[in-house]
């Protein structure tokens, strides 16, 4: 898989590995048809640095969270 293309497939399985990742309680409120293409190389680089790391922090979790819902569409 080809992460660097833009896709909503590719965007889909970035935020479901975040999402399992940060075992995320609230999961469901987060799904790829969320985001515009515009944000995808934001979300990349998410799913970069949380895929990079074995741990958070629930502070850190908490601004993954956040970041994820500031890319978000508005």
């Amino acid at each position: 898989m080809n992460l660097s293309v833009k896709s909503t497939e590719n965007a889909e399985y970035m935020i479901e590995q975040i999402k399992d990742r940060l075992r995320m309680a609230n999961a469901g409120a987060i799904k790829a048809t969320h985001f515009d293409e515009e944000m995808y190389v934001e979300l990349h680089d998410l799913y970069t640095m949380v895929m990079k790391r074995e741990n958070f922090s629930p502070s850190e979790m908490q601004a993954i969270a956040e970041e994820l819902g500031n890319l978000r569409r508005k």
